[in-house]
This record gives C-alpha cells, sequence and structure tokens, in this order.
C-alpha cells in the first residue's frame, strides 16, 4: 500500500509539472506583425520550432506596422511583432500593451536600377534621396503606414525633400507590401527602400539592385508586445507571453540568427539589449 500511495503521489506531480504544457497543447494565438517578418520567410522558419516546443499554433496577420498596431487596439491579436519605435512605445503608453521587448535587427537598403540614373549609389541615405528627388527619378513608397514607410518618411523629412510638393509624378504611393512594392519597383526601373530581409528573399528583381546601404540611420529594430489583457479579456495572455518568451529566449534567438538565404543572416538577434517602455 505505502509502494501505490508513493506511486500515486509521484504521478500526481508529474501531472502539476506538465500543467502548463498541457494547457497550451492544441491552443492558438494570433500575432498581428509586419509584411517583413511574413515575406522574407522568417515566419516560416521560427513557427514551427517553437509549435513542435509549446503545441501552440501561431495564426499570423501580416500588414504595415501602423496597421499591425491598429489589429492589436482593437484586440484582434494577442501578440504584435512590428519594426516601429516610435508606434510600439506609443501604443504601451496608452495601455493597449502590457510591454516591448526588443528581439532582432536587420537594416534598411536602398535598391533602384544598377545604371543608378540619379546617381544615388553610395552610404549616405539622405544624399541618395536628395539626388533621386532632384532627378526626379522614379520611387516607390509602400504608402501603407508599415514601420519601413515610417522610416522612409523620417528619411525624406531629414533630406530636406517635401514629397507632398516635390513636383511631377515621380513619387509614386501604392498603398501595398514590401513584396508589392519590390515588384512595381523591378517592373518600372525604379527606386525602392526595402528592408533587407524581404530584399534577399525577393526573387524578380529585374535589374535592380542594392544602391545604398551602410549608412548607421538604416539600422531596422524589431519589437515584440503582448497585448493588454486587462483592456482585452479575450487575449490568450499566458500562450502569447510564451512566445514571446520563446523568441527572447537563447533557442529562439538562436533560430532567428540561424534563418539564412543561400548563405546571408537576414536578422540578427539582440534581445539583450537594454529594453525599453517596461
Amino acid at each position: 500500500m505505502a509502494v501505490l500511495r508513493r506511486s500515486l503521489l509521484a504521478l500526481g506531480v508529474a501531472l502539476l509539472a506538465m500543467a502548463p504544457a498541457l494547457a497550451s497543447a492544441g491552443s492558438s494565438i494570433t500575432v498581428a506583425s509586419t509584411t517583413s517578418t511574413e515575406q522574407s520567410g522568417l515566419f516560416g522558419h521560427l513557427l514551427p520550432q517553437f509549435t513542435e516546443k509549446t503545441g501552440i499554433e501561431v495564426k499570423v496577420v501580416a500588414l504595415g506596422t501602423g496597421q499591425a498596431l491598429d489589429v492589436g487596439r482593437r484586440g484582434d491579436a494577442d501578440v504584435v511583432f512590428v519594426h516601429d519605435r516610435a508606434a510600439e512605445e506609443k501604443f504601451v503608453a496608452e495601455g493597449h500593451g502590457v510591454n516591448r521587448v526588443e528581439v532582432m535587427y536587420n537594416d534598411f537598403v536602398i535598391a533602384g536600377p544598377e545604371s543608378d540614373p540619379a546617381k544615388a549609389g553610395g552610404t549616405d541615405i539622405l544624399q541618395a534621396l536628395q539626388r533621386i528627388a532632384a532627378a526626379g527619378e522614379p520611387f516607390i513608397s509602400r504608402g501603407d503606414r508599415s514601420g519601413t514607410h515610417a522610416a522612409e518618411l523620417r528619411y525624406w523629412q531629414a533630406a530636406g525633400v517635401d514629397i507632398t510638393d516635390a513636383g511631377g509624378d515621380w513619387y509614386r504611393e501604392i498603398g501595398q507590401g514590401m513584396g508589392p512594392a519590390l515588384n512595381m519597383a523591378s517592373a518600372s526601373n525604379a527606386y525602392v527602400l526595402s528592408d533587407r530581409g524581404t530584399w534577399l528573399s525577393f526573387k524578380n528583381r529585374g535589374e535592380l539592385a542594392i544602391l545604398v546601404e551602410g549608412d548607421r540611420r538604416l539600422f531596422n529594430q524589431y519589437g515584440v508586445m503582448l497585448v493588454n489583457p486587462d483592456k482585452h479579456p479575450n487575449v490568450k495572455a499566458a500562450e502569447g507571453q510564451a512566445f514571446i518568451d520563446w523568441l527572447i529566449s537563447d533557442e529562439g534567438q538562436k533560430a532567428i540568427a540561424d534563418y539564412r538565404i543561400e548563405g546571408e543572416q537576414l536578422f540578427f538577434p539582440n534581445a539583450g539589449a537594454a529594453q525599453t517602455s517596461q
């Protein structure tokens, strides 16, 4: 009898230890994220690993950062994973997100026709934009409130170019994601600002090549936040936090670093960096 009691006690302890995993098994979360994480293929690489470890399925809603944050504001996602720090910090300050954690970074580049008719090539993003505007060469803007679009608008402003009063039809806003913007730039031999990850995964380059890179201002940080369950009780807080914790764990960070296309790393984990908006 004593042996039986000890066996039952051991079984109870084991079941208690397994409870979090059992609760997660078969569950799912929705992550609102930027198109670059989806179109670069990163999620296709990461999510199967996370699901295998936790049993939690992840549905991705890929939008521009502004739209992804709006999804979070409505409570229609459990986690937001985007790349516009100012907008992310505002999201948290307004009470829509519980926390902001830095996950990884890459950089932006200017791609354009290899012949570079605007003579924009180099390492200075502001000089490049000034030359494109002065030459009136076609430039494709996402125009979709994404993190990339927000960065592009900041660069134009810093370059002293008023795109609302630039004249001509060289500046074209398309209101679409990074993939369609690259496709349109390729079809029209135009300049375009892209995150490096989506560029590396883009196959329809035509005559486009990277012309501007290496400027420290092109740094592109990604952050992740749990949508506030106090504001939206339907948020799956435990499962969403499990996803965030995995992303910033050694295992998740290694998975991010391991994602490569033709041997080239697309994203660089930096969850150990100082965190903000606690």
